[in-house]
């Protein structure tokens, strides 16, 4: 019986391997469903389907002018937004539609940079000092090629920008506050004080006001000077991208202050540092971004600025000065 029984199973399994149907190529059974819906109309069913389905998907999915409309909408507080930088930063924010708080306590700041403002139902201007308790200070922080002294003449400048960097940083990192660090260097451009110290708004109201050219030292440490919008340009790629920083945002243009006047001489400043250049490398391969103003472009709409504010003044202290010597 048991060498029958192996004998039947061996018979089976050749019979089996004898009728086993040979598989057919993938092609033919792919082909043979598409002639069944071609002839049943299936595949008209199947179109209307996705065509149905990718309409309400874009009814329905944010579309990006959707999320572009929701940023547009946002609600952004300027501290500082009456002063050259922030006042600029203010318009262009204002321009896109956002509703726009400024901070500002006027001590280097100015009404009259942003009292074209007034009367629009999405500006608010309130005088206030960020160091009281209204705390909404984003800190921007700017940094530069030079000497390093903690305790030099112009140390407290320098500590002060890398101590907001390190704050930012740690809200950042210990509190997941989201924050965008830009180290700012020269700028220049209309609305800048005309007394500043620096060495554009120096020449410009020296010349203006016909006065020998000073600057200090030998007149061979470079700067590089970014127009005003140029840098605004850099702030808003900053805002509205994922990157937290720190980005140098600055000309890489060198010049040296011989280069922009004839000088009169005066002692340099202690640990002046004799070369002042951003490496702007991270900001053009992570924001896109890159100054376009170059200096001659931008200088002359500086000039003009700073012409209609000098000779202004002087045009209400004249007159205030006869109305006096009159009563």
């Amino acid at each position: 019986m048991t060498y029958r029984r192996q004998e039947m199973e061996v018979e089976q399994g050749e019979a089996q391997s004898l009728y086993r149907k040979p598989m057919k190529p993938w092609f033919v059974s792919i082909r043979r469903v598409i002639s069944y819906m071609l002839r049943e109309q299936r595949l008209l069913f199947v179109l209307v389907g996705i065509a149905i389905a990718t309409l309400a998907f874009t009814i329905l999915s944010p579309s990006d002018s959707r999320i572009r409309n929701e940023i547009l909408d946002s609600e952004v507080v300027v501290t500082g937004g009456a002063g050259f930088v922030g006042s600029h930063l203010v318009d262009r924010l204002m321009a896109r539609g956002d509703n726009v708080i400024v901070v500002d306590n006027f001590f280097t700041g100015s009404k009259e940079n942003v009292m074209h403002h007034f009367g629009n139902p999405n500006f608010e201007l309130i005088k206030h000092d960020v160091v009281e308790p209204i705390l909404l200070e984003h800190p921007q922080v700017e940094t530069y090629w030079g000497n390093v002294n903690p305790i030099g003449v112009r140390s407290c400048y320098d500590e002060g920008k890398r101590t907001a960097e390190t704050l930012a940083m740690d809200y950042h990192r210990g509190a997941n506050v989201e924050v965008r660090i830009a180290r700012i260097f020269n700028t220049y451009g209309p609305r800048m004080c005309i007394d500043d110290g620096r060495v554009v708004s120096n020449f410009v109201a020296q010349a203006l006001r016909k006065e020998p050219l000073t600057v200090y030292g030998d007149g061979k440490q470079t700067r590089s000077f970014q127009f005003v919008s140029d840098l605004v340009e850099g702030l808003m790629r900053l805002m509205e991208g994922e990157h937290v920083g720190p980005f140098n945002l600055g000309n890489p243009g060198e010049f040296t202050m011989l280069e922009l006047a004839k000088i009169e001489f005066r002692p340099n400043t202690e640990d002046d540092p004799h070369k002042r250049k951003p490496d702007i490398t991270k900001a053009k391969e992570l924001l896109g971004w890159e100054p376009k103003v170059a200096l001659r472009q931008g200088l002359p709409l500086m000039v003009k600025d700073f012409r209609q504010r000098v000779f202004g003044d002087q045009k209400q202290e004249e007159t205030t000065t006869s109305s006096s010597s009159t009563e």
